[in-house]
C-alpha cells in the first residue's frame, strides 16, 4: 500500500506549519500521486525552486513510495493573501 492523503498531510504540517494546505491523490487512491498547495512562513525569502525543495525534504520518507507530486502552489502568506484578493476582485465571467 502506498502513502496516504493524511500522511502527506502530518508531515507537512509538522514540518511545514502551513497557514493553508490542500493535498489531493490523484492516483486514484494508490497514493503513488499528489497534488499539493501550499501556504507557509518558511518560503519567505526563498525562491520557488527552494520551496520546492523545501516540500520535497519534508516529504522525504513519503517520497520513497510517492511516484508523482505536483506542487501546484508554494507561497508566503502575503502571496496567498494578495492571490486571495485578486480573485475576489474578478468580475465573473
Amino acid at each position: 500500500m502506498g502513502v496516504t492523503k493524511e500522511q502527506v498531510e502530518s508531515s507537512l504540517t509538522s514540518k511545514l506549519k502551513p497557514s493553508h494546505l490542500e493535498v489531493i491523490d490523484t492516483s486514484g487512491g494508490c497514493g503513488a500521486s499528489f497534488v499539493i498547495e501550499i501556504v507557509s512562513e518558511q518560503f519567505e525569502g526563498k525562491r520557488l525552486l527552494e520551496r520546492h525543495r523545501i516540500v520535497n525534504a519534508a516529504l522525504e520518507e513519503e517520497m520513497k513510495q510517492i511516484h508523482a507530486l505536483s506542487i501546484k502552489k508554494a507561497l508566503t502568506p502575503e502571496q496567498w493573501k494578495q492571490q486571495q484578493e485578486a480573485e475576489k476582485s474578478k468580475p465573473d465571467a
